[in-house]
Formats: structure tokens, sequence, C-alpha cells
């Protein structure tokens, strides 16, 4: 249960540095790839425990290593697809709204 409460914290802090480090971090909330972060941390810690990875020799790295990993690349996942798409959309809506 300690890898669980160590993948929840490292992901949301992964998922905030994300947040920060993006130039259009205005276009969606700070919660956002945060929250993406840690449900796909846990959710693949969940996996990978119930599969057995954290009792086996050699394989107890994966529950606590590649949880990490796959949260902070799907909050940058997250963040590319949601910073282009707000962009765009916000650039039609203001297009359309200056056509008038």
């Amino acid at each position: 249960m300690l890898s669980l409460i160590v993948v929840a914290m490292v992901t949301v802090a992964a998922g905030f540095v994300v947040w920060a480090n993006d130039k259009r971090h205005t276009k969606y909330g700070v919660s956002v790839p945060a929250g993406v972060a840690v449900s796909v941390g846990m959710l693949s810690w969940i996996i990978f425990m119930a599969a057995g990875f954290g009792y086996q020799p050699g394989l107890t790295w994966i529950p606590w290593i590649l949880p990490l990993l796959l949260g902070t690349a799907a909050a940058i996942a997250a963040v590319v697809y949601l910073g282009k798409t707000r962009t765009r959309h916000d650039t039609e809506r203001l297009t359309a709204i200056l056509k008038l």
C-alpha cells in the first residue's frame, strides 16, 4: 500500500510540473494534468499488483516505477492534446465573432 501512496504523490507532482511547463496552460485547468496522471498511475499500479508483479523476485520495481512513468506520459499527452485542441477551438470562435 505504501507504493500506491508514493505513486499517487509523485504522479500528482509530475502533473503539476507538466502543467507549469506548458506554454498554453491557461487554456485548461491546473488539476487536469494532475488528475490524468494520478488516474493512469493508480490504475496501472492496481493492474500490475493484480497481475502479481509486486511479488515476483526481480520484478518488484514494476509497480513502483512504471506507474510513475505511465502517469507522467499520460499527463504530457493530455496537455499536448488539450492545448492544441483548445487553442484551435478558441481561434475558430474568435474568428467567427470577428466575422460578424
